[in-house]
């Protein structure tokens, strides 16, 4: 990640990464389409090639989406007793949609608190 010279006021790093906006200035755009990141921010012009959030977003996904989608799912069947099909007719859609939401939220947060912290690749101090 190249150190910043310009000064550009703190950005909350919440308030921005659901947004999906540039890390740094807050203004520019982050996504080019539903996941996919800009290479640069149009605005400031950051490069967004620091930005990798890894497999972190996916874990929260997976989490909080499966204790809301199976609960709801057990609640219906233990309550209405409804066939199969309407049961994959209802929450594989309903899956789909927050999974894809909730991603590009946290996926847009985790990349504005990798800069924000100045995350980066551990290297090892050879110097030690």
């Amino acid at each position: 990640m190249s150190e910043d010279q310009a000064h550009y006021p703190p950005v909350d790093p919440v308030r921005v990464g659901l947004r999906g906006r540039c890390p740094r200035c807050g203004q520019g755009a982050l996504f080019d389409g539903l996941l996919k990141l800009r290479p640069r921010c149009a605005a400031c012009g950051l490069d967004f090639a620091f930005a990798d959030s890894g497999d972190g977003p996916a874990v929260f996904v997976m989490l909080i989406a499966g204790f809301l989608i199976l609960g709801l799912a057990l609640w219906l069947q233990i309550t209405y007793d409804p066939p199969l099909w309407l049961q994959a007719l209802l929450w594989l859609p309903l899956t789909t949609i927050i999974c894809l939401t909730l991603l590009r939220l946290f996926k847009g947060v985790l990349i504005a608190l990798q800069y924000r912290n100045k995350a980066a690749e551990g290297r090892w101090d050879r110097n030690a």
